[in-house]
């Protein structure tokens, strides 16, 4: 696991079902209002269903982010893998090592339970990610979807996995197969 600074505190771990109706709807608010309205029921019903890592403060949550489980189709195998979603600090806190704190505790769940990490990225987080050794998918992405395989060429570029077991790495898998990610309502990355 990639280091945390000593300068935040280790996050609250907790899967939905343990967060109460209150809290969900804190987060849930949260969200919304870091990611400037842009963050749809789509997004939220991709957010929960797994576990929240979370920091709060006299104000509230001060980060969250999530990692749920996904299947991935890759080189003929079903991989179980732990998604990342809903990152996001609160403008006030942003870089002080609040989202390095979050996704280390997501990173543990991810190393604890599954093979591979994978998030998809924005710019603004794309060096949170890098800087904690997460890599750019350097292959085709794509979904099963109703019609059957769907190109993600969109989100080519921005996917980001990570290797729960740093001695097997990325190498296993192989860029030159594509990355096939489970249907899901919405944005399906």
């Amino acid at each position: 696991m990639t280091n945390t600074p000593t300068s935040a505190p280790a996050p609250r771990l907790a899967h939905t079902a343990q967060l109460t109706a209150a809290e969900l709807r804190e987060a849930r608010t949260f969200l919304d209002t870091v990611f400037d309205g842009d963050f749809s029921d789509d997004d939220w019903d991709h957010t929960v269903g797994g576990m929240h890592a979370l920091l709060t403060d006299a104000h509230g949550i001060a980060a969250h982010g999530s990692v749920v489980q996904r299947r991935v189709v890759h080189a003929g195998r079903s991989l179980r893998i732990g998604y990342v979603e809903g990152v996001a600090v609160r403008a006030d806190l942003r870089r002080r090592g609040l989202g390095g704190a979050v996704m280390a505790a997501l990173e543990e769940v991810v190393e604890r339970s599954y093979a591979y990490g994978a998030l998809s990225a924005s710019e603004e987080g794309a060096a949170l990610y890098a800087g904690r050794g997460w890599q750019v998918w350097p292959g085709r992405l794509g979904v099963l979807g109703p019609a059957g395989e769907e190109r993600l060429a969109e989100e080519e570029g921005t996917t980001y996995v990570w290797a729960a077991h740093p001695r097997g790495g990325l190498g296993a898998l192989d860029p030159e197969r594509p990355l096939l990610f489970d249907w899901r309502d919405g944005d399906v990355l």
